[in-house]
């Protein structure tokens, strides 16, 4: 295959992924608590060194790059927009950290505060998932007492006591790694966020930090690279094409 097939087939395949990470983001535009993704790319080398037929660095006439690679995703953790909802389950952390809940025996992080109480008086998350205080137990209120409310610093007050809800956040952003439904897995410990850095906001949400407009002209550009790299190839095969036939004629 023309050294140019190779090229244009790495470039429209960059895209296409970078494209399918944007229409998620805008598929999450609403998504309480959502961060947004971003697609990195890495030079890549020419087929021949792929292969190993030559040796990078080496000069010679197959020594030159291969165009560009579709790494992975990064996420980007800048906060989201925050929404006065008046419900007092709804939470949000104005500040660092996040909240920890139990799915099965695994404790996950997450921005997201769409918290509700069920009908044992635990307060979960939408898929039911227990949101865990700083001792790491389900936080729970007594249904039978109808006054309560969750203070600045993330405590839960209920007649006279009080549970302190786990305000967490790893050595850095890239010990997490998603798990879908809105969730973080650490690959370290988390911390917790020393006291006075816990701010909680209660009535209010986290909105998703994708900016639709951002998103858009992402999507325009990239599509307009796809369609230039498969253009680049029907021109190659065209080319390729008339110089079979010329040869064939001659």
């Amino acid at each position: 295959m023309p050294y140019g097939f190779y090229i244009s087939a790495e470039g429209a395949n960059a895209q296409s992924s970078r494209l399918d990470v944007i229409a998620n983001n805008l598929a999450n535009v609403d998504t309480v608590g959502f961060k947004r993704e971003l697609a990195t790319f890495q030079a890549r080398y020419a087929e021949s060194i792929n292969k190993g037929s030559v040796t990078p660095g080496s000069g010679e006439l197959d020594d030159i790059g291969g165009g560009i690679l579709f790494r992975q995703t990064k996420t980007e953790f800048s906060p989201g927009p925050v929404k006065h909802t008046q419900d007092p389950a709804h939470l949000a952390i104005t500040g660092e950290g996040f909240f920890a809940v139990k799915k099965g025996n695994e404790t996950f992080l997450t921005r997201a505060g769409n918290f509700e109480f069920n009908s044992r008086g635990e307060l979960v998350t939408p898929q039911g998932y227990a949101v865990l205080d700083e001792s790491g137990a389900p936080v729970v209120l007594n249904p039978d007492i109808k006054e309560w409310d969750i203070s600045d610093a993330g405590a839960l007050r209920q007649a006279g006591g009080s549970q302190n809800l786990a305000i967490v956040k790893p050595a850095a952003n890239e010990d997490l790694v998603k798990h879908g439904e809105n969730l973080f897995r650490s690959t370290t410990p988390p911390q917790p966020v020393q006291p006075a850095d816990r701010r909680v906001a209660s009535g209010f949400l986290e909105m998703s930090a994708v900016k639709p407009t951002i998103e858009m002209t992402s999507m325009i550009e990239a599509s307009r690279f796809f369609e230039a790299n498969v253009n680049m190839m029907k021109t190659q095969d065209q080319m390729l094409s008339s110089l079979v036939n010329r040869v064939l004629k001659a």
